[in-house]
């Protein structure tokens, strides 16, 4: 990849390199630990809440992955730069488009996205698929459906909007330096059809487990901790602490804020929770904050981004995301009762 994007330093390992690195192993090392020692009767509630969690992501992740290595071995990377690489505002639009026709959850998503930065993709069109990917898909709008009826399609239609909002006002921070800049557009540079791989069984095989590799090389540490820290709190914040104070006002708007952060690990397992917070405050501000927060404040996409596009992409996300949604959980909380 020409231009400011960065080396591929989380690529497949060649002959006589380790297949993870180490932060992967060290990570999956503790949580495997953690995970045996929450089988002891004294942390059997943590045990119910890492069990829960792992069923409730397992499938998503690896489908993530799996795309993933999908996209890093059958998709040329002229073909993700000509649609999702150009400095143009449609450009966003596909980008947000694209994200509801995908059906990984948020950290399945993470994979499939930071896939699209290395392929050429914008960073403001990245940003903008991450955002819409996770509640504005086809699967979790029928979820949501069930749990809140014509009102998931204000949480779909405005987590959309967000993602639209977003991606533009990243375009202008691209614009004004303020964040990475994207691997440069050429609308010269030719684009060949002829790059897409024929399908080979052994090589296909074979190409899409070194890109999936890579991929989990990239993300699992970070999803092992997320999963981690979530499982601690589900095991022992007692539940009645989520109605008392997750009210439909602006300090329970923003401990819902606080929550989110902290918890969210997978938008179908966070759909149930935000019904939850529905039921027990009749506020509809609140769910819709913390659906959308878990995905604009997760410390694992924040963490992934940093290390992957950029420290300053990262840091702008929650401060031009977060306003937005108390925005819109204020309008919420006021209009739909």
């Amino acid at each position: 990849m020409s231009g400011d994007a960065p080396a591929c330093s989380h690529c497949a390992a060649g002959p006589g390199q380790p297949i993870l690195s180490k932060r992967t192993v060290a990570t999956s090392a503790v949580f495997i630990a953690v995970f045996a020692l929450s089988f002891l009767p004294y942390f059997s509630r943590l045990n119910a809440s890492l069990i829960s969690y792992i069923n409730t992501v397992w499938w998503a992740v690896l489908l993530g992955f799996f795309f993933a290595g999908l996209i890093d071995y059958f998709v040329p990377e002229g073909f993700v730069y000509r649609f999702l690489g150009k400095r143009k505002k449609r450009t966003i639009i596909t980008a947000v488009l694209a994200g509801f026709l995908m059906s990984a959850c948020s950290h399945g998503i993470l994979a499939i996205s930071m896939q699209l930065y290395k392929k050429g993709a914008g960073i403001p069109a990245v940003i903008a698929f991450l955002l819409a990917s996770p509640w504005a898909n086809l699967p979790v709008t029928i979820l949501l459906f069930s749990f809140f009826g014509w009102k998931a399609f204000v949480f779909i239609g405005s987590a959309m909007l967000i993602a639209l909002i977003t991606g533009y006002i990243f375009m202008f921070l691209e614009k004004a330096g303020l964040t990475e800049r994207s691997r440069p557009f050429d609308e010269n540079e030719p684009y060949e059809w002829s790059n897409i791989k024929n399908f080979r069984l052994k090589d296909s095989i074979k190409g899409v487990l070194n890109g999936t590799i890579s991929m989990v090389d990239m993300i699992l540490w970070w999803l092992l901790i997320g999963l981690l820290l979530a499982s601690l709190i589900g095991a022992f914040v007692p539940a009645h602490i989520f109605s008392h104070y997750l009210g439909p006002t602006i300090p329970g708007l923003l401990l819902t804020l606080l929550f989110a952060t902290i918890i969210e690990v997978c938008s179908e397992g966070s759909a149930p929770i935000a019904f939850e917070i529905f039921k027990k405050t009749g506020a509809m501000g609140n769910p819709f904050v913390f659906l959308m927060a878990g995905v604009a404040t997760d410390y694992t996409e924040i963490g992934l981004i940093w290390t992957t596009i950029g420290k300053k992409t990262a840091i702008w996300l929650p401060i031009v995301t977060v306003p937005q949604i108390i925005l819109f959980g204020v309008l919420f909380n006021i209009l739909l009762k």
